[in-house]
């Protein structure tokens, strides 16, 4: 299959579509996974938490891999694994067995979340035109659709199994489909074995951790920012999450065009400064208007800046494409995994709201680095 076929481009999009959906599926089950193994808010962050770690180890394992042997295996393998144990997950009857489950289930979204990105970036190198944005906006896509469609079965009392087991088999159609549109070509040795970032890597890493660092804490934190500073009331506290979310999906959507159009350089410094923007409004709102504009400059700024950053490390010289890739995806992952703790200890020893200054500043650094990082 040529890379630059419509069918390959529309088995990259699926790959992203179906990484998103299924971690989706996930999300609406984690009440009837407490409720059903009775424990604490403690033993449940423990648990959530090795979803995360499945998939940092898995990342640092699958740039190697994908250097051998190419990334049709992992794609194929990552969207198997998810589909496989994604109806078993409610079936866990210990804290062990879902623990475990999480782990695998975690090692397969990061293997396929690295592989797809690398399949994503030989694709757009061989159509000569930014994609990036609309691969990386079908991972949104999949996470709206995914989880609307498990809270929609849960809502008509349809039975955690039975509707995992629906997603399952979606996905696993889904996959049937992709597998043979897929490059088939093969890895190539390499005498670097590790997904340790060198030269640019480093900062394009450094980055890549910073925006998602900036995306979770939206997720993680806004709702209580929100209804804290009594700007909404408690029903309304995932307002904020939700202009942000549409944002960031309509940004990444249109996205390839508007990049192709003002470069990566531009976007990556006019992004980071609407997202840090964004972030200030947020902080020193007042009034929820003002509030809610903060979250769509997020959305919007932050769309396009991790694309862009994973379309740098595809292209750089510094070590191979598919090892860079690995080491901006852990990076960025663990972003995600500190990210939460970090701002809550910001909270802790000042307030929320500056802990959203914070995040304004880091995003600053995105700024200031934009010309290096696409020199």
């Amino acid at each position: 299959m040529h890379p630059d076929q419509p069918a390959t481009r529309l088995a990259t999009r699926l790959a992203f579509l179906v990484a998103g959906f299924g971690v989706a599926c996930w999300a609406p089950l984690v009440p009837f996974a407490k409720e059903r193994l009775m424990v604490n808010d403690g033993v449940l962050g423990l648990l959530l938490l090795c979803l995360g770690v499945g998939s940092i180890v898995a990342m640092t394992l699958t740039g190697f891999v994908n250097a051998r042997y190419g990334s049709k295996p992992m794609i194929l393998a990552g969207c198997l694994g998810m589909t496989v144990i994604l109806p078993l997950l409610p079936l866990a009857g210990t804290p062990l067995e879902l623990g475990s489950l999480l782990f695998l289930f975690g090692a397969s979204l990061g293997s396929l979340d690295v592989a797809m990105n690398i399949h994503a970036v030989e694709v757009e190198r061989a159509a000569g035109r930014s994609l990036m944005s609309g691969f990386h906006g079908l991972y949104s896509v999949g996470g709206f659709v995914g989880a609307g469609f498990m809270t929609f079965l849960l809502s008509i009392r349809f039975g955690a199994f039975a509707s995992t087991l629906t997603g399952a088999i979606l996905m696993l159609i889904a996959t049937a489909f992709i597998r043979p549109r897929l490059l088939r070509g093969g890895g190539t040795e390499s005498s670097h074995v590790s997904v340790i970032p060198r030269g640019i890597v480093w900062l394009l890493s450094v980055l890549t951790s910073i925006t998602f660092l900036s995306e979770g804490a939206v997720l993680d934190w806004s709702a209580l920012l929100m209804t804290s500073t009594r700007l909404v009331t408690d029903a309304r506290g995932g307002l904020g999450y939700m202009l942000f979310s549409i944002a960031m999906t309509a940004g990444r959507l249109f996205g390839d065009a508007v990049v192709g159009r003002i470069g990566d350089r531009n976007a990556l410094f006019w992004g980071s400064i609407l997202a840090a923007v964004g972030f200030a409004c947020v902080a020193a709102a007042s009034l929820a208007p003002v509030a809610m504009l903060g979250f769509i400059l997020i959305g919007v700024g932050a769309s396009n800046i991790v694309p862009v950053l994973f379309r740098r490390a595809g292209s750089q010289t510094a070590m191979p494409s598919g090892l860079a890739v690995a080491a901006i995806s852990t990076f960025g992952y663990a972003g995600i995994l500190v990210g939460p703790a970090a701002v809550g200890y910001v909270a802790k020893l000042s307030s929320l709201p500056a802990a959203f200054w914070m995040l304004a500043g880091l995003l600053c650094v995105v700024t200031l680095a934009a010309r290096k990082a696409t020199a």
